[in-house]
């Protein structure tokens, strides 16, 4: 981080390898938000990506295709109808780089904490105050909270990181970047925190479904993209487990002849062929929802799908994650001592990079409680019973009725938030059903592509 130029003027510059840079740059000549690009291109390119962990290029894209997405639908004045097309299109062979800017030190997950002000000067929006952890901030544009000035509703704001002609004098858009974070993974990644002091920032959507937007557009992409980043992560993973195996040789034979070795590696291999046929198939269903027409989401039957699709991104995002770091840590036990050398192989950097997965974009514990939450609320209009029937079609009447049975229980149990044994109990059953329930749903998708 290079706060000062040579004439102590506050700079901000973040300085990365050239490597980087030119990676980044030909993975967003892609163009992969293009609206003549398939989807399903988009998706196969985006995995490849994310074979090689963060590399800084992993976060910027996720970023960028919420704000797309976010601006796609809300992009009604001049300003921000550039800013999609310098991200979507890019401008004189410039492709822009989206970032999303929600954490506070106060509140983390919790966005209703929001504390960030926006002020409205002159007609112009301009938030004060600060965020804890900014991931991205090399970014041309960030999708931003805060709460208008005298309200507690939540807001979303897309601020510039420059305004027009001041990228090049690296004269920042009213905003500092005080500290870089040090992270155990994604360390290829700037996540910074930041100071804003009046920066211009351009209203998206109605000021008072900010979380509304943020969950439902930007949050529904960057948890999808957990979820593919999750299983590339795992198909590196039992790529390279399952080569180094069948050459290396200990005790006078190849590693896997040993069943030991064996079994562990059939086991890795599975993890990561039923996590990307899960997120192939769930991306498959998302595509239908997200495509409907107006008449068609008006009906109950559409809700229904839609209200599945939410549940399932958050359920692929909680247990993939986690497979994927458990899957990283049994794949460089078949490397030996060799395992944990950060020269020797990719893996212990994606190890890292799959545990930051984990935690953003909603950690475990966040994700489960809004499912629980979700599932209470539409129970009187998608019964528990259905809604498991309809996410596990193709499997076994037994298999459906035991899972329907334990989430209906589940769902009873009045809240969360009270500290008594029968509380703590149901805890650890929505642990466990949230990762056998999402395992057969991930074992369904494999059994239609095999």
């Amino acid at each position: 981080m290079m706060h000062y130029d040579g004439h102590h003027n506050r700079i901000d510059r973040i300085v990365r390898p050239k490597e980087t840079e030119m990676l980044e740059q030909e993975v967003f000549g892609e163009l992969l938000f293009n609206k003549q690009k398939s989807p399903w291109i988009k998706l196969i390119k985006m995995l490849l990506i994310y074979e090689n962990g963060e590399a800084c290029v992993s976060c910027p894209v996720t970023c960028t295709e919420g704000l797309v997405e976010l601006l796609d639908k809300y992009a009604d004045t001049p300003e921000l109808k550039h800013i999609l097309m310098h991200c979507r299109e890019g401008i004189d062979g410039d492709i822009a780089i989206g970032a999303q800017y929600l954490s506070e030190i106060q509140g983390g997950s919790d966005v209703q904490a929001n504390r960030l002000e926006a002020l409205e000067e002159d007609g112009v929006w301009r938030p004060y105050g600060s965020k804890f952890f900014c991931s991205a901030t090399h970014a041309d544009y960030a999708v931003i909270t805060a709460k208008p000035q005298g309200s507690e509703d939540v807001a979303l704001f897309v601020m510039p990181s420059w305004l027009p002609g001041n990228k090049e004098k690296e004269i920042r858009n009213s905003y500092t970047i005080d500290r870089i974070k040090w992270k155990m993974g994604t360390s290829e990644l700037t996540s910074g925190e930041l100071t804003f002091n009046g920066a211009v920032a351009y209203p998206v959507g109605p000021l008072d479904k900010g979380i509304s937007n943020v969950v439902g557009i930007v949050l529904t992409y960057s948890r999808l993209t957990v979820g593919l980043s999750a299983a590339a992560f795992m198909l590196r993973a039992a790529r390279e487990a399952t080569q180094y195996t069948e050459f290396r040789e200990v005790f006078g034979q190849k590693v896997n002849q040993f069943p030991m070795a064996k079994r562990q590696i059939d086991e890795i291999n599975y993890f990561a062929q039923r996590t990307t046929a899960g997120a192939f198939k769930l991306y498959r269903d998302f595509l239908k929802t997200d495509g409907a027409t107006s008449e068609e989401k008006s009906k109950l039957e559409f809700k229904k799908k839609q209200f599945k699709i939410r549940e399932l991104i958050m359920l692929q995002k909680l247990v993939g994650s986690m497979d994927s770091t458990d899957v990283l840590r049994k794949a460089m036990s078949m490397f030996g001592g060799y395992g944990i050398m950060e020269d020797f192989s990719s893996l212990p950097r994606l190890y890292r990079d799959s545990a930051i997965n984990e935690l953003w974009e909603g950690p475990r514990n966040v994700l489960m409680s809004q499912l629980f939450r979700d599932m209470q609320s539409a129970k009187a209009w998608y019964p528990p019973t259905e809604f498991v029937a309809d996410v596990l079609e193709g499997a076994t009447q037994t298999l459906i009725e035991t899972f329907a049975k334990e989430l209906s229980e589940i769902i009873n149990h009045p809240s969360l938030f009270v500290m008594d044994d029968a509380t703590l109990d149901i805890c650890a059953r929505i642990d466990r059903f949230c990762t056998e329930f999402f395992h057969t749903y991930q074992d369904l998708a494999l059994s239609e592509v095999n």
